[in-house]
């Protein structure tokens, strides 16, 4: 087998074994990265000269019996909004063009300085993770290692796609309204958002505050269990941190799931809900329900008013954030200086932002001018706290929720670029989640006739990521189709 045919977990016992050196892993990784990167644009940065010194050092701290963390040296993608000090991290953006983090994120410090995990390079993404596609970068579109004429899904598009292809074993993302769940789906790997406040945000450049979360992409839930138990917990420098308990979210996994009770909401199959993908979600849940699962309808009665609230909060609060892009405290600067400052930092951001973005800041900062505030931002706000209620009120009747990630398999690259409305629309089943404020999962259930795969999503109440890790990996081994590796070809 190669290596990318293993899970993380796998090779941790394989490196432990003295059965591969971590320099090896590490040579064979870049080597995979270099046969397909070309065709898939899955990275923005790379980091190998760095990566394979520390393989290195790893490795002879391993020789003289010195305890180098529980990730043995496994590599690590990065999404290119997750800082990494002294390393190139620029949201995809030409404003950003240049900026060198001077810290590490909160995860980074945790899962490669504590914990041993080596970072091989930044990934692409949509700009500033405005996007579901990944085709709103600066360094132009990914492309879904299933078929290269579709897009990876977004914003962590990157991450989706060098997991999918075993360009990195392990990969980090970040979920404003579904960017980490979007590409697992479409790119047949795993993703995990998780509570909001579960996971330090510290570190990663801001897309809307109030909904940001870092969680991981692996191609296992085992994986993803593992990262999540290293990346979470309190940290005095993120205020919106929480200080709970962290589970043991890997000696959770093989529980039984026969007094879980799952609900399905009547929201959701209907009209927008791709047929294949609907019977591959229902074939998922009856292997549910055959692992002695309960399985009931429930209601989330605002659910057609996500899409329209979510994007008025995350454009309101995109436009506050991005107002510190001028060009002169970060990245670069227009060329042409004329004028007064107000001119060169108007004139940055017009030549420095993509369309989306300038698109996104538009429409937040008219939300929020005077006269249209109530109007809308307050409005929103408010039925952001309607739906929430609606899911407190679910999970006083079900333990998780169960439905499709996204509403159809991977569109066509380009097919949507002109029509960003279609592009919001799909986000329908994700971004009440993170509205919300609450944990979800998405692990590939099946593959439409075109030979792409679907998702799955698993919904748990606040810091109840112990439940829908446990319920996706029961599903997840009894489907038996995670191992399956995207064929790469053009």
């Amino acid at each position: 087998m190669k290596f990318y045919e293993y899970m993380a977990y796998e090779l941790i016992e394989i490196i432990k074994n003295k059965e591969l050196l971590i320099q090896e892993l590490l040579e064979a990784n870049f080597q995979r990265i270099e046969e397909t990167e070309q065709i898939l644009h899955s990275f923005v940065n790379l980091s190998k000269d760095k990566a394979l010194k520390k393989a290195e050092l790893l490795e002879n701290d391993l020789k003289k019996g010195k305890k180098i963390g529980r990730l043995y040296g496994l590599p690590l993608a990065n999404k290119d909004l997750i800082c990494v000090k002294n390393f190139p991290t620029t949201c995809s953006s030409k404003i950003l063009h240049g900026y060198r983090p001077p810290y590490n994120a909160f995860v980074i410090e945790r899962l490669v300085e504590q914990e041993g995990a080596i970072h091989i390079g930044n990934t692409n993404m949509d700009e500033f993770a405005m996007g579901s596609s990944t085709e709103n970068s600066c360094y132009g579109c990914t492309y879904n290692p299933w078929d290269i004429s579709r897009v990876p899904g977004g914003s962590s598009g990157g991450s989706g796609a060098c997991i999918a292809s075993g360009q990195s074993i392990l990969a980090l993302g970040s979920d404003t309204g579904g960017s980490i769940r979007c590409p697992a789906a479409f790119c047949g790997v795993v993703g995990l958002k998780p509570t909001y406040g579960r996971v330090s945000r510290y570190g990663l450049i801001a897309f809307a505050n109030s909904l940001d979360q870092i969680g991981p992409i692996t191609k296992c839930v085992y994986d993803s269990a593992l990262m999540l138990e290293i990346m979470s917990g309190k940290d005095p420098l993120d205020s919106t941190s929480v200080d709970i308990k962290v589970d043991n979210y890997t000696a959770n996994l093989k529980k039984p799931i026969d007094k879980k009770v799952l609900g399905i909401p009547k929201e959701i199959f209907g009209e927008g809900v791709n047929q294949e993908v609907e019977s591959a979600v229902r074939k998922a849940i009856t292997k549910l329900e055959s692992l002695g699962a309960n399985i009931i309808d429930i209601s989330i009665p605002h659910l057609e008013y996500t899409v329209a609230t979510y994007y008025l909060l995350c454009m309101s609060e995109a436009s506050s954030n991005l107002a510190r892009y001028d060009g002169l405290r970060y990245g670069s600067m227009s060329n042409n200086l004329s004028g007064d400052v107000y001119d060169v930092f108007s004139r940055t951001r017009s030549e420095r932002f993509g369309p989306e973005v300038r698109r996104r800041i538009f429409l937040g900062t008219y939300a929020l001018s005077a006269g249209y505030y109530d109007m809308f931002y307050i409005k929103a706000l408010k039925v952001r706290s309607l739906i929430k209620n609606d899911f407190v009120e679910a999970f006083k009747k079900c333990d998780s929720i169960v439905c499709p990630t996204m509403p159809s398999t991977a569109f066509q690259v380009g097919e949507f670029i002109d029509d960003p409305l279609q592009m919001y629309k799909a986000d329908i089943l994700t971004c009440p989640v993170n509205l919300a404020g609450i944990p979800a999962l998405s692990i590939p259930c099946g593959f439409d006739n075109h030979n792409l795969p679907i998702g799955f999503q698993i919904i748990g109440d606040y810091f109840d990521e112990k439940s829908i890790l446990n319920i996706g990996y029961q599903l997840e081994q009894e489907l038996n189709i995670y191992r399956k590796i995207a064929p790469v070809t053009k």
